[in-house]
C-alpha cells in the first residue's frame, strides 16, 4: 500500500518550507526541474518516503500556469509526500510547522 499526503502553505516560500521540514526531519532537499511541475525540491527518506516541495502553479502547454491543486488555488506552495505506507510520527512532525495545513490523506 502507498500512502499520499499533500499539504499546503501560504505563509512559506518552497525553500522556506523545505529548510523547515529540513530542521525537523534531517533530510536535505534538492532542486529539481521537471517538464511538468517546474522546478521543485526533492527530499527522500530512509524508508523511501519521497517529500516534494512545489509551487501550486505548473507550467500549462499554452504559457498559462495550470494549478496542481485546484480546490486550493489560495495555496502557492505544496508539500507532496508518497511514502510506503502511512506514517503518523512524520505527520505528527510537520503538523508542528506553523502556517502548515494537511488538506489529502490518501492511500492506494
Amino acid at each position: 500500500m502507498t500512502a499520499f499526503d499533500t499539504y499546503g502553505t501560504s505563509v512559506h516560500t518552497a525553500r522556506q518550507l523545505a529548510d523547515l521540514v529540513t530542521d525537523r526531519l534531517g533530510a536535505p532537499f534538492v532542486e529539481r526541474d521537471s517538464d511538468y511541475l517546474g522546478v521543485y525540491l526533492l527530499a527522500t527518506l530512509s524508508d523511501a518516503t519521497r517529500i516534494q516541495v512545489q509551487p501550486n502553479a505548473i507550467p500549462g502547454d499554452d504559457g498559462d500556469n495550470d494549478l496542481y491543486d485546484e480546490q486550493h488555488p489560495h495555496l502557492p506552495v505544496l508539500l507532496v509526500i508518497t511514502a510506503p505506507s502511512p506514517d503518523p510520527a512524520l505527520h505528527g512532525q510537520l503538523a508542528g510547522i506553523e502556517g502548515l495545513a494537511r488538506l489529502t490523506p490518501t492511500r492506494s
